[in-house]
């Protein structure tokens, strides 16, 4: 099941507001990484629960800049970009804050390693084969998902099970985006 096109639908009709009332998608995307990484510096201080809900909030105040430009007819590639840049500074901030959180624990600080690894190759994997002409997407463990697995570990305190769970996940999701690449080169 994809999360993303779910979230789309639900976040089209307040993307329209904030466009009407001259929100840009770049201040929304701004916003957005900001608020994570708040969230992170939460997260760091061992408050996970409370960390998790406000990436969560700055994950969802980022995934507006879409509705915003397509309602305020921004879409561009420049956006597009920012937009990705800064969603990877979140995801690295948001483990980043983890390991801080969990420095004591070399396991957990292994499985971060691991997890940040994964979560930063499947976008690359996406981009790569989209830099070929190809579809890049594909497997379990969109950003969205990415997301949602993380902060559902720590709000439930589950936080090592989470990123066993994750580590294979994006990892499984990098390796099918590899070899759906890799097959459709010639």
């Amino acid at each position: 099941m994809r999360v993303r096109p779910r979230v789309t639908r639900l976040l089209q009709p307040i993307g329209k507001a904030l466009a009407a009332i001259g929100i840009t998608p770049a201040a929304m995307t701004s916003i957005g990484l900001a608020v994570v990484i708040a969230g992170s510096v939460v997260i760091s201080r061992e408050y996970l629960k409370s960390g998790a809900v406000i990436v969560l909030v700055g994950a969802a105040l980022d995934g507006l800049d879409g509705s915003i430009a397509r309602a305020s007819n921004k879409v561009s590639a420049r956006g597009a970009f920012l937009d990705s840049a800064f969603d990877r500074i979140g995801e690295i901030a948001a483990f980043a804050g983890l390991a801080v959180a969990f420095a004591s624990d070399e396991r957990v600080l292994l499985l971060v390693v691991v997890a940040i690894g994964g979560a930063m190759l499947v976008p690359y994997m996406r981009a790569r084969a989209e830099a070929e002409g190809l579809d890049g997407r594909g497997g379990l463990m969109g950003r969205a998902e990415r997301i949602i697995l993380f902060c559902l570990g720590l709000l439930l305190g589950y936080v090592e099970a989470m990123l066993v769970v994750f580590v294979v996940l994006v990892w499984l999701t990098a390796t099918m985006r590899f070899f759906h690449t890799y097959r459709s080169l010639e």
